[in-house]
């Protein structure tokens, strides 16, 4: 806000695909007209020997947390 990061809404280094669940507030989140909101999504692939190919489905489903 005003150029300011205000802090992490939420995180999830364990997050798994499969089990999607939805995460209640521990308190309320007041957002104001130009806030902006960051998602950050980080994929472990150096197992992969190829090209990693992610749907906009995946994106609209990661994305539509907000």
């Amino acid at each position: 806000r005003n150029g300011e990061q205000l802090g992490i809404i939420c995180e999830d280094n364990e997050y798994d695909f499969r089990l999607q669940e939805i995460r209640d507030m521990k308190e309320i989140l007041v957002i104001k007209p130009g806030d902006e909101i960051l998602v950050e999504c980080n994929f472990q692939t150096l197992d992969r020997s190829g090209i990693t190919f992610v749907s906009l489905f995946f994106y609209l489903q990661i994305f539509h947390c907000f």
